[in-house]
């Protein structure tokens, strides 16, 4: 075997390899002697069957699979000799065989692991976010449980902000009424604007049994294109005005949120256990990303473009599955530009490169207690945390998800110790996201 490299740019490389026809119709010729032995013809007893009949019924299917096995074992010792590592799959391309060819000449061009020097992290100030929970902040989550489990009951008033308007409505354009607009019993609750605020901002004042009819543009970007930027007429009537009723934070509430004797004393607990477990969560997140963008930002490399289409790929994939499972039909062939995953695929490799170089360079492999604290972790949310311990426990893959975290956190805390970290107080309804 021959073996050629040259560089075609950063990254790509190309291997010329040749290897003698003479060892190519030598295993040829030894793989129809051992299929002699056992083929099956008509005409012949097994075993039997003369070499030269076999050589016309399998000869050209066996030499493809010879040249398929020459071609991934020469290309593999090649690499191997070479010392490179190769990224992505290689592009092959057979030279045409003349008749008499003295060797079988290939060539296969790919794209290389880069070389990374990782980048000064100590030099990097980074912000980490801290919070600590307070009973101010369980006030205002029980206050949000409290709204989830709001109930309406009818008034004799006229409608304000909060409460729910039931109401028939028609409209029109040009005395025609138009698809979509008119409803019957159609209910909104005033403030939460899930109507066009030139509707909505007709209904507070109006009672039950009370008619109005008004003018509305629609936007000119609206959703519905017949309609988007004409002057609709609309004749309304309500029908129903209801007053928000919240539970009381009783017994009762308690109950209804899985506190069997009903002590609110417990549900202040629980809730305050579960803000702590989800802040703590958001805050190890948001450390996360600021941890993994100083990697990006210090450590500069060229990025094999056949790993970025692999993940792009990837993450076409699993956007056809989640969409799948939110119902809506997709199949493999369902077009997802690529445009759309480019950023991220790129990001996501660039970062995979990144961490493996600072894993290897510092030693942050996952320790098996590491794991076992992290699953156990894990399952604490659960009712039978011994039973979900088990469960990772018995699936490699579930436990390699684990292991993949674990040695994320692993390169964060290093991260954290290695850079000028400030802690950054972060409010509430910040982190949590309701404001």
């Amino acid at each position: 075997m021959q073996a050629n490299l040259e560089t075609l740019g950063q990254l790509e490389r190309r291997l010329s390899i040749a290897v003698p026809m003479s060892e190519i119709e030598g295993e040829v010729e030894t793989r129809l002697k051992k299929l002699s032995r056992t083929v099956k013809m008509h005409g012949f007893r097994p075993g039997k069957v003369p070499l030269k009949v076999v050589a016309q019924q399998y000869g050209p299917q066996v030499r493809q699979e010879v040249l398929g096995d020459t071609l991934e074992k020469t290309f593999g010792a090649a690499v191997k000799e070479q010392n490179l590592r190769v990224a992505g799959y290689p592009r092959f391309e057979a030279k045409p065989m003349g008749e008499g060819a003295q060797q079988f000449e290939y060539s296969a061009t790919f794209e290389v692991y880069p070389e990374i020097a990782l980048g000064d992290v100590s030099a990097v100030k980074l912000e980490r976010p801290v919070l600590e929970v307070t009973e101010q902040d369980v006030d205002k989550t029980l206050e949000v449980m409290r709204k989830q489990r709001v109930t309406y009951e009818a008034v004799q008033r006229a409608a304000q902000e909060s409460d729910r308007a039931t109401m028939d409505y028609r409209g029109t354009i040009d005395g025609v009424e138009f698809a979509g607009g008119a409803a019957q019993n159609q209910q909104a609750v005033l403030g939460e604007g899930r109507l066009l605020p030139d509707f909505e901002k007709q209904l507070p004042g109006m009672q039950s049994g009370e008619s109005k009819t008004f003018e509305l543009r629609f936007p000119d970007d609206y959703h519905g294109k017949e309609v988007a930027g004409k002057t609709a007429t609309f004749e309304v009537k309500v029908t129903e005005v209801a007053a928000p009723r919240l539970p009381e934070v009783d017994a009762e509430f308690a109950k209804a949120l899985g506190v069997a004797d009903g002590d609110v004393a417990k549900l202040r607990q629980e809730v305050r256990a579960n803000l702590e477990r989800e802040v703590k969560n958001r805050l190890k997140a948001r450390a996360k990303d600021k941890a993994m963008q100083a990697l990006i930002d210090t450590t500069k490399i060229d990025v094999p473009k056949s790993l970025v289409s692999m993940e792009v790929e990837r993450l076409q994939q699993s956007t056809r599955q989640d969409l799948a499972a939110r119902g809506v039909k997709v199949t493999d062939d369902t077009p997802l530009p690529t445009d759309l995953f480019e950023s991220q695929a790129q990001r996501r490799v660039t970062l995979g490169l990144i961490l493996a170089e600072v894993v290897k360079a510092h030693q942050l492999q996952p320790k098996p207690e590491q794991v076992k604290s992290a699953v156990q972790e894990q399952a604490q949310s659960y009712e039978r945390p011994e039973e979900v311990v088990r469960w990772f426990y018995q699936s490699p893959e579930r436990l390699r998800d684990i292991e993949s975290l674990v040695l994320e956190d692993n390169v964060v805390q290093w991260v954290l110790a290695t850079a000028k970290v400030e802690d950054t107080p972060v409010p509430f309804d910040e982190l949590m996201g309701t404001r």
